[in-house]
């Protein structure tokens, strides 16, 4: 039971890595069209974000794969459940991935435009349903408990609360209008309000000269809705579904720290706005988290079908050898990750990059006629 409820900690932990990181490459990736009024300032923005979006997406890695290995029945009840909503997140990824990698490939304001639109719809895309999932596990999903063999639904008295039931399993079974609520919208308006700003506050920390000033006036607007919003869906989530009053400690850190990060932003230091925004959104997973806990999945159809910690956990074995390795590797992974923020923690002035250098010239793109001649073969 200690090693169960490690791992479950861990895995909070790389859920904080992966939304607190990757937060504000979603957040720049939403406001690209809107903040950099030219190609300059759209390639500073994504300039920004580049040693360090396809580092951050590991975070996502890691934390999937341990959940498959430390909770294999929390993986496949929620991944089964959720199929549609995690496939269009992964698409948008997968999609995103090519308008970051493509974009500076040809020398074209057209080709370039139309990938900054591809790369601000996969961004805003995620940024709502990661919202939507993550409410949807502190409200509690429509989960039964199912005979594998033929489809019947266990009665919830003979479910035990510390184990699961043999030849069965948990399943969502209200299907994808159920996760659909007032609640989970809400926290879709949470995740998305937050990561814009985060992303705001990440190019203003980045960059120099006016577009920094921009984007930090951008966070100033941006912020109170971001705190309200989140103020608002985290009390909601506290009175009427947290189950334990310890979630309080993460809620009003989490709220300390959005609103000194609102504060420090209106006296134009951005970069103690962004670190204490880093902190609000880092607690607020630790609140969802705390919320969820015994569970790792709550049933709004009875609380018997909930699945615990316990009964999703792998084996002792299984999760002390999991131990072991994350006692091994995860300060190596740490220490290279604060090494390359580091490394990279230079600003990017706008007036040092030339809008015309970079890319193929269009007529050079290869076609299927003479493909060794454009490529100069």
């Amino acid at each position: 039971m200690t090693l169960s409820i490690l791992w479950f900690i861990l895995i909070a932990v790389l859920w904080i890595g992966y939304l607190t990181l990757e937060g504000f490459d979603f957040g720049v990736g939403m406001i690209l069209k809107i903040l950099g009024r030219d190609e300059r300032e759209r390639r500073a923005t994504l300039a920004a974000i580049g040693p360090h979006w396809d580092g951050n997406e590991v975070w996502l890695l890691t934390a999937g794969g341990a959940t498959f290995a430390a909770f294999p029945e929390w993986y496949s009840t929620l991944f089964s459940g959720a199929y549609i909503v995690l496939f269009i997140i992964l698409l948008c990824l997968i999609v995103r991935v090519c308008a970051i990698e493509w974009r500076p490939k040809v020398n074209s304001q057209t080709w370039r435009d139309r990938w900054d639109w591809v790369h601000t719809v996969s961004a805003w895309l995620p940024s709502i349903l990661w919202g939507v999932a993550f409410a949807n596990l502190v409200q509690g999903m429509h989960i039964e408990v199912v005979q594998t063999s033929n489809g019947a639904v266990v009665p919830a008295a003979q479910v035990p609360a510390d184990s699961l039931v043999p030849g069965a399993a948990h399943q969502i079974t209200g299907g994808l209008l159920t996760m659909v609520t007032p609640f989970t919208l809400l926290g879709g308006a949470v995740t998305c309000l937050l990561f814009l700003n985060h992303g705001a506050l990440f190019v203003a920390l980045k960059t120099t000269g006016d577009l920094s000033q921009r984007a930090l006036r951008m966070s100033r607007r941006l912020a109170p809705a971001a705190t309200a919003v989140t103020a608002t869906w985290a009390l909601w989530a506290q009175l009427a579904y947290s189950g334990s009053a310890l979630s309080w400690i993460p809620l009003v850190i989490a709220a300390a720290g959005l609103v000194s990060s609102l504060l420090m932003g209106r006296t134009g230091n951005e970069g103690r706005a962004f670190a204490l925004h880093f902190v609000g959104i880092a607690f607020a997973v630790v609140f969802i988290f705390a919320a969820m806990a015994p569970n790792v999945m709550r049933s709004s159809v009875d609380p018997a079908y909930s699945l615990t910690i316990q009964q999703a956990a792998s084996a002792d074995t299984t999760l002390l050898i999991m131990t072991v390795a994350a006692a091994v590797f995860v300060p190596g992974v740490l220490a290279y990750t604060v090494w390359s923020y580091k490394v990279f923690a230079s600003r990017i002035s706008v007036e040092s990059i030339n809008p015309d250098q970079g890319g193929l010239h269009p007529t050079l793109v290869r076609d299927s006629a003479q493909p060794e001649a454009h490529f100069g073969y």
